[in-house]
Protein backbone atom coordinates (compact mmCIF):
# COMPACT_ATOMS: atom_id res chain seq x y z
CA UNK A 1 0.00 0.00 0.00
CA UNK A 2 3.14 2.48 0.83
CA UNK A 3 4.79 1.30 -2.04
CA UNK A 4 1.29 2.24 -4.35
CA UNK A 5 1.47 5.69 -2.35
CA UNK A 6 4.57 6.59 -3.21
CA UNK A 7 4.67 5.28 -6.64
CA UNK A 8 1.90 7.97 -7.26
CA UNK A 9 3.17 10.54 -5.66
CA UNK A 10 6.62 10.32 -7.81
CA UNK A 11 4.51 10.55 -10.98
CA UNK A 12 2.13 13.63 -9.28
CA UNK A 13 5.72 15.18 -8.71
CA UNK A 14 6.88 14.90 -12.58
CA UNK A 15 3.74 15.66 -13.74
CA UNK A 16 3.16 19.03 -11.66
CA UNK A 17 7.07 19.94 -12.54
CA UNK A 18 6.31 19.39 -16.13
CA UNK A 19 2.93 21.32 -16.30
CA UNK A 20 4.48 24.19 -14.03
CA UNK A 21 7.58 24.41 -16.59
CA UNK A 22 5.21 24.47 -19.54
CA UNK A 23 3.11 27.12 -18.56
CA UNK A 24 6.33 29.38 -17.59
CA UNK A 25 7.73 28.49 -20.91
CA UNK A 26 4.86 29.29 -22.56
CA UNK A 27 4.49 32.80 -20.89
CA UNK A 28 8.06 34.26 -20.69
CA UNK A 29 9.01 33.25 -24.14
CA UNK A 30 5.56 34.72 -25.56
CA UNK A 31 5.77 37.74 -23.00
CA UNK A 32 9.19 39.03 -23.07
CA UNK A 33 8.43 42.41 -24.53
CA UNK A 34 6.06 43.06 -22.41
CA UNK A 35 7.99 42.18 -19.39
CA UNK A 36 10.88 44.68 -20.74
CA UNK A 37 8.36 47.22 -21.14
CA UNK A 38 7.34 46.63 -17.59
CA UNK A 39 11.03 46.41 -16.09
CA UNK A 40 11.10 49.67 -17.63
CA UNK A 41 8.03 51.37 -16.33
CA UNK A 42 9.45 50.26 -12.66
CA UNK A 43 12.90 51.57 -13.71
CA UNK A 44 11.73 55.07 -14.82
CA UNK A 45 9.44 55.46 -11.73
CA UNK A 46 12.73 54.66 -9.53
CA UNK A 47 14.63 57.20 -11.39
CA UNK A 48 11.60 59.75 -11.31
CA UNK A 49 11.86 59.66 -7.38
CA UNK A 50 8.32 57.83 -7.04
CA UNK A 51 8.02 54.61 -5.55
CA UNK A 52 6.21 51.12 -6.01
CA UNK A 53 2.89 50.69 -3.95
CA UNK A 54 2.09 46.90 -4.53
CA UNK A 55 -1.10 45.20 -3.59
CA UNK A 56 -2.49 41.48 -3.85
CA UNK A 57 -4.93 39.09 -1.99
CA UNK A 58 -3.83 35.92 -0.49
CA UNK A 59 -1.13 34.21 -1.74
CA UNK A 60 -0.45 37.26 -3.64
CA UNK A 61 -0.46 39.96 -0.59
CA UNK A 62 2.55 37.37 0.27
CA UNK A 63 3.84 38.48 -3.53
CA UNK A 64 3.44 42.25 -3.18
CA UNK A 65 5.41 42.00 -0.34
CA UNK A 66 7.87 39.51 -0.65
CA UNK A 67 8.95 42.11 -3.85
CA UNK A 68 8.41 45.05 -1.53
CA UNK A 69 11.55 43.49 0.87
CA UNK A 70 13.65 42.65 -2.12
CA UNK A 71 13.18 46.31 -3.45
CA UNK A 72 13.84 48.16 -0.46
CA UNK A 73 16.62 45.41 1.67
CA UNK A 74 18.33 44.36 -1.57
CA UNK A 75 17.92 41.55 -4.18
CA UNK A 76 21.71 40.27 -5.20
CA UNK A 77 23.41 43.23 -4.54
CA UNK A 78 24.61 45.55 -1.71
CA UNK A 79 23.26 48.76 -2.83
CA UNK A 80 21.19 51.67 -1.39
CA UNK A 81 17.42 50.93 -0.80
CA UNK A 82 14.51 51.43 -2.91
CA UNK A 83 10.99 52.87 -2.43
CA UNK A 84 8.15 50.25 -2.55
CA UNK A 85 5.74 49.43 -0.03
CA UNK A 86 2.95 46.57 0.50
CA UNK A 87 -0.56 47.62 1.10
CA UNK A 88 -1.14 44.56 2.82
CA UNK A 89 0.87 44.78 5.82
CA UNK A 90 -0.64 47.29 8.17
CA UNK A 91 -2.85 45.50 9.91
CA UNK A 92 -4.62 48.51 11.77
CA UNK A 93 -5.57 50.17 8.25
CA UNK A 94 -6.65 47.01 6.95
CA UNK A 95 -9.23 46.52 9.97
CA UNK A 96 -10.22 49.71 10.25
CA UNK A 97 -11.31 50.08 6.20
CA UNK A 98 -13.01 46.66 5.89
CA UNK A 99 -14.52 47.26 9.25
CA UNK A 100 -15.39 50.85 8.79
CA UNK A 101 -16.17 50.80 5.06
CA UNK A 102 -15.89 47.91 2.70
CA UNK A 103 -12.97 45.36 2.14
CA UNK A 104 -12.84 46.01 -1.22
CA UNK A 105 -12.16 49.59 -0.79
CA UNK A 106 -8.56 48.38 1.64
CA UNK A 107 -5.84 49.24 -1.18
CA UNK A 108 -7.76 52.45 -2.42
CA UNK A 109 -7.90 54.22 0.66
CA UNK A 110 -4.32 53.51 1.29
CA UNK A 111 -3.60 54.59 -2.44
CA UNK A 112 -5.39 58.05 -1.85
CA UNK A 113 -3.52 58.26 1.06
CA UNK A 114 0.16 57.71 0.16
CA UNK A 115 -0.02 57.72 -3.48
CA UNK A 116 1.74 61.03 -5.77
CA UNK A 117 1.43 61.10 -9.29
CA UNK A 118 5.24 59.85 -10.72
CA UNK A 119 4.60 56.92 -8.50
CA UNK A 120 3.50 52.97 -9.67
CA UNK A 121 1.01 50.84 -8.54
CA UNK A 122 1.63 47.11 -9.33
CA UNK A 123 -0.88 45.11 -8.38
CA UNK A 124 -1.07 41.21 -8.34
CA UNK A 125 -4.13 39.15 -9.03
CA UNK A 126 -4.53 35.36 -10.61
CA UNK A 127 -7.92 35.91 -11.40
CA UNK A 128 -7.58 39.77 -12.64
CA UNK A 129 -11.14 39.96 -11.14
CA UNK A 130 -10.78 41.17 -6.67
CA UNK A 131 -12.69 44.04 -6.05
CA UNK A 132 -10.26 45.83 -3.97
CA UNK A 133 -7.23 45.23 -7.12
CA UNK A 134 -9.88 46.59 -9.25
CA UNK A 135 -10.84 49.14 -6.77
CA UNK A 136 -6.99 50.34 -6.60
CA UNK A 137 -6.63 50.22 -9.97
CA UNK A 138 -9.53 52.75 -10.65
CA UNK A 139 -8.27 54.81 -7.72
CA UNK A 140 -4.79 55.03 -9.00
CA UNK A 141 -6.02 55.98 -12.84
CA UNK A 142 -8.39 58.75 -11.04
CA UNK A 143 -4.67 60.31 -9.53
CA UNK A 144 -2.80 60.39 -12.37
CA UNK A 145 -0.18 56.51 -11.22
CA UNK A 146 0.50 54.65 -13.32
CA UNK A 147 -0.44 50.92 -13.12
CA UNK A 148 0.84 47.39 -13.95
CA UNK A 149 -0.94 44.24 -13.26
CA UNK A 150 -0.08 40.70 -12.82
CA UNK A 151 -2.72 38.35 -13.56
CA UNK A 152 -3.74 35.12 -15.01
CA UNK A 153 -5.81 32.71 -16.75
CA UNK A 154 -7.53 35.28 -19.19
CA UNK A 155 -6.55 38.06 -17.08
CA UNK A 156 -9.71 39.31 -15.85
CA UNK A 157 -11.23 42.62 -15.55
CA UNK A 158 -7.38 44.14 -14.46
CA UNK A 159 -6.34 43.64 -17.98
CA UNK A 160 -8.51 46.97 -19.31
CA UNK A 161 -8.19 48.54 -15.89
CA UNK A 162 -4.07 48.44 -15.70
CA UNK A 163 -2.00 50.76 -18.35
CA UNK A 164 0.10 47.46 -18.54
CA UNK A 165 -0.82 43.99 -17.88
CA UNK A 166 1.03 40.44 -17.83
CA UNK A 167 -0.93 37.61 -18.14
CA UNK A 168 -0.29 33.90 -17.53
CA UNK A 169 -2.68 32.63 -19.87
CA UNK A 170 -1.53 29.21 -20.32
CA UNK A 171 -2.79 28.52 -16.88
CA UNK A 172 -6.58 29.24 -14.23
CA UNK A 173 -4.47 27.12 -11.87
CA UNK A 174 -3.29 29.42 -9.43
CA UNK A 175 -0.85 27.68 -8.01
CA UNK A 176 0.46 27.59 -11.26
CA UNK A 177 0.37 30.84 -11.92
CA UNK A 178 1.70 32.15 -8.46
CA UNK A 179 4.84 30.02 -9.85
CA UNK A 180 5.07 31.96 -12.80
CA UNK A 181 4.79 35.23 -11.24
CA UNK A 182 7.87 34.12 -8.39
CA UNK A 183 10.37 34.38 -11.13
CA UNK A 184 8.65 37.39 -12.94
CA UNK A 185 9.05 39.57 -9.60
CA UNK A 186 12.80 37.88 -9.53
CA UNK A 187 13.05 38.75 -13.11
CA UNK A 188 12.38 42.65 -12.15
CA UNK A 189 14.40 42.76 -9.38
CA UNK A 190 17.45 41.55 -11.07
CA UNK A 191 16.53 43.95 -14.01
CA UNK A 192 16.11 46.93 -12.57
CA UNK A 193 18.76 46.27 -10.07
CA UNK A 194 21.36 45.60 -12.82
CA UNK A 195 19.79 49.02 -14.86
CA UNK A 196 20.71 51.02 -11.32
CA UNK A 197 23.59 49.53 -9.90
CA UNK A 198 25.41 48.40 -12.49
CA UNK A 199 28.54 46.23 -11.71
CA UNK A 200 31.84 47.27 -12.54
CA UNK A 201 33.09 45.01 -14.64
CA UNK A 202 29.57 45.17 -16.85
CA UNK A 203 29.16 41.52 -15.78
CA UNK A 204 27.19 39.62 -13.42
CA UNK A 205 28.25 38.27 -9.63
CA UNK A 206 26.74 35.04 -11.01
CA UNK A 207 28.70 35.14 -14.08
CA UNK A 208 31.76 35.74 -12.87
CA UNK A 209 31.19 32.59 -10.60
CA UNK A 210 30.57 30.59 -13.54
CA UNK A 211 34.34 31.57 -15.18
CA UNK A 212 35.32 30.23 -11.91
CA UNK A 213 34.80 26.55 -11.91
Amino acid sequence: MQRDQEIRWRKQIQETFRGSLRIQEEFFSTQSERIVEAAHLILRTLRAGGKLMLAGNGGSAADAQHLAAEFVNRYRKERPALPAVALTTDTSVLTSIANDHDFGLVFSRQIEALGNRGDLLLVISTSGNSPNILDALRKAREMGIATLALTGGDGGAAVKAADLALCVSASRQTPRIQEAFLLLEHLFCDLVEEALFPSKTGRTESARRTDEL
